[in-house]
């Protein structure tokens, strides 16, 4: 009998292990769904007949397994998860929810209610606790509005409310220990200390900083994201397109805060760290620069167009800069969405850019905001599609990326830049019903 206790005790904490870890390093272990190579597609439908969930899909032959949708509201979008691929959180725009599942045993972790729309949300760490920047957010005794709001999923409440006027953008360092905020019509970046802002400390950041919870930090041109690499954040200046002047990428040191020198940049709104390249996206302008001015545009029937610009971090140059002889155009619209396969193809994404032809009934040109840049030959190819792209998810192992543009899940081999056709996505489309708002890998492979 004592034996049997222990190896029933015992079990259960290799269980419980693994779910914290969030990892499969039990030998023969296999979620509820049978599955090891599982994706999630945000699928908002509501119907008479089907509701919004979250659906999981064989990421090895991408079909549809007889698998149990995860709920997430009645129609969830925007979808994070975190570094071990433990937690992911989902944002339903109908009810202003996050709703979190934890991903080894595909169960609801609980939900949370935020006080507004949110379109950034973080999990740092593997822990349930995730941070949101709302905009609309009112903190008690004070007019401005805007807040970064600190969530314990597990919990199914926010625990903190930290004061950030527009906070529109919220990125985290690789221990959550550090978030910059970002926001709307600003030429700060806000950087806070997370673990600091506990009630009743003053937690917010309209009044007194610096702070033990946060300072500002001057000196930018509409800054709207970054990429952190250690104790080096670069920051991706929007300039003129978010009504400031240059667009342009400046480091900042996250110990000493101090910001660098702007390196002038076409446009900069979203960037992808490879090596000692960032490649970065933009508009640069309201409009962006006329196709007819970028030779790389070649005929197109779009009037405005966007660039892509590779900065050399090891000079920090970009020879792309205001030269149109180099100049790589892409789609126009607001670029926010930037992935690479593990062959080296580069995808960028915007949302509402300008849509030419119909993917529906296509004759002559048909283009919508999705560019491929093959980082090898430089050669880009805009894919004959319609819609904003909201998700993009490449795979270690497969020389495939998934694709949410105009809200169909497209399937495409970076191998050859068009999308995959064989027996299973006969269409190079898997058949989610609804609006496929984005779409995340859970397992690594």
């Amino acid at each position: 009998m004592k034996r049997r206790i222990f190896v029933a005790v015992a079990g259960l904490c290799a269980l419980l292990s693994l779910i914290s870890c969030g990892g499969y390093g039990t030998k023969g272990y296999l979620p509820p769904s049978r599955l090891l190579t599982r994706v999630l597609a945000s699928q908002g439908v509501t119907s008479t007949f089907s509701f919004g969930s979250l659906r999981i899909i064989n990421g090895q032959n991408d079909t549809l397994p007889a698998a149990a949708p995860l709920g997430a509201g009645s129609s969830p979008s925007l979808m994070v998860i975190s570094p071990t691929r433990n937690v992911l959180a989902a944002f339903d725009p109908s009810s202003d929810g996050v709703f979190a599942v934890n991903t080894v045993t595909e169960q609801s972790l609980g939900s949370v209610r935020l006080p507004g729309l949110t379109s950034s949300i973080v999990l740092p760490t593997a822990s349930p606790i995730g941070y949101a920047a709302v905009p609309t957010a009112t903190v008690n005794g004070f007019a401005f509005l805007g807040a970064v709001e600190v969530l314990n999923l597990s919990a199914g409440a926010i625990t903190t409310t930290i004061g950030v006027t527009n906070a529109q953008t919220v990125i985290a360092n690789a221990t959550g220990t550090q978030l910059l905020v970002f926001s709307n019509d600003s030429d700060s970046i806000t950087v806070l200390t997370p673990g600091n802002a506990v009630p009743p400390v003053d937690t917010s950041c309209f009044s007194n900083p610096p702070n033990a919870v946060c300072s500002i930090v001057p000196g930018f041109d509409r800054p709207v994201t970054a990429i952190i690499n250690g104790t080096t954040a670069y920051i991706l200046n929007c300039g003129a397109e978010c009504g400031g002047i240059q667009a342009s990428v400046q480091t900042l040191d996250l110990t000493t805060l101090a910001a660098g020198t702007p390196i002038p940049v076409n446009g900069a709104t979203v960037g992808l760290l490879s090596g000692s390249k960032l490649y970065v996206a933009g508009k640069g302008t309201g409009n962006g620069p006329l196709c007819s001015s970028i030779p790389s545009a070649g005929t197109t029937a779009a009037t405005f167009c966007g660039t892509l610009d590779i900065v050399d971090l090891g000079t920090m140059t970009d020879p792309y800069f205001n030269n149109p002889s180099t100049e790589i155009a892409i789609p126009d619209g607001y670029h926010h969405r930037i992935d690479m396969s593990v062959n080296g193809q580069l995808f960028i994404g915007s949302r509402t850019c300008t849509n030419v032809g119909d993917v529906n009934n296509p004759s002559g040109e048909v283009r919508g905001c999705l560019a491929i840049y093959d980082t090898t030959t430089g050669a880009v190819v805009i894919p004959p599609d319609n819609g904003d792209v909201t998700g993009l998810q490449s795979f270690t192992q497969r020389n495939v990326e998934y694709v949410a543009e105009g809200g169909v899940l497209r399937v495409y081999d970076t191998t050859k830049n068009i999308l995959l056709i064989n027996k299973f996505v006969p269409k190079g489309t898997i058949n989610v019903v609804g609006y496929v708002g984005d779409v995340k890998a859970i397992d690594f492979f």
